[in-house]
């Protein structure tokens, strides 16, 4: 029988939470092994790549996150701006309740290590190659061609993850909600004849 892997989870968990508030640099083992409740043993019987690998299952876990959130969002109806506007509500009442101290932990821990950290790095494009999909899926759906689509769900994610950043300095989900409105009259106005 395979062993339970009691304090692997609650490492992740914790460092998605410090990584999106303090960074990676400025999170320590110490302060996972503190947040987590964790043994420190547990840090490199789980994790023998130390810190960094520590990021890698914490920049999959944020992914997975985002994504199980997309996929009941675009379960319900409506076209993808529609989709924009819900998840650019979350993320705003998100950094609210954190007292804009939130970042999003998968920008923080790439900004500081890819590209030069590898599996970092990989882990990095995954969650975003899944979140992309399930965007360009949508506007498939709404009637645009998979390349149209894709170059579509790159600049919705590209605008958010900056509108994300300006909330954070602005301490206002302001910035979040004129993107997503932007977004989704662009995406909820284009004429999709001859695209």
């Amino acid at each position: 029988m395979a062993r339970r892997q009691k304090h692997r989870q609650p490492v992740i968990d914790a460092s998605v939470t410090l990584f999106r508030r303090r960074g990676y640099a400025a999170t320590g083992l110490n302060d996972i092994v503190e947040a987590s409740g964790a043994p420190k043993g547990s840090l490199y019987h789980y994790f023998p790549g130390g810190k960094a690998s520590i990021a890698v299952a914490a920049v999959e876990e944020a992914g997975r996150r985002v994504c199980e959130t997309l996929r009941e969002l675009a379960g319900g109806k409506g076209s993808a701006g529609t989709l924009i506007r819900a998840h650019a509500e979350l993320l705003a009442r998100w950094m609210a309740s954190s007292g804009f101290k939130d970042g999003c932990p998968i920008t923080t821990v790439l900004l500081e290590l890819a590209p030069a950290n590898r599996a970092v790095a990989e882990a990095g494009r995954k969650a975003y190659a899944d979140r992309l999909a399930i965007l360009r899926d949508r506007l498939v759906a709404d009637g645009h061609s998979e390349d149209r689509a894709q170059r579509l769900a790159s600049l919705c994610t590209s605008a958010l993850q900056g509108a994300l950043i300006e909330s954070r300095v602005q301490r206002s989900g302001k910035p979040l909600e004129i993107a997503a409105q932007e977004l989704a009259t662009m995406l909820d106005g284009i004429d999709i004849r001859g695209i």
